[in-house]
């Protein structure tokens, strides 16, 4: 696997467990119960955003390499 690809992958993973953690805080201080298919889906969601803001962030520093 490619360490650009191994960069995506663990920035997604990493990004979205921090937010979804970060989320079930907020609504543990609420007084919420803890609710798996919002965790599952808050890690998920944002995971794939953090993911595809990877991917672009390496692209564009790979296109600014080239140029010099």
């Amino acid at each position: 696997m490619k360490s650009q690809t191994k960069a995506i992958i663990k920035g997604g993973l990493f990004g979205g467990i921090v937010y979804a953690l970060g989320m079930a805080g907020f609504d543990y201080s609420d007084g919420e119960s803890f609710n798996v298919l919002k965790f599952i889906f808050n890690s998920s969601f944002f995971g794939i955003f953090i993911g595809f803001m990877t991917r672009y962030n390496l692209k564009k520093q790979a296109e600014k390499e080239k140029t010099k």
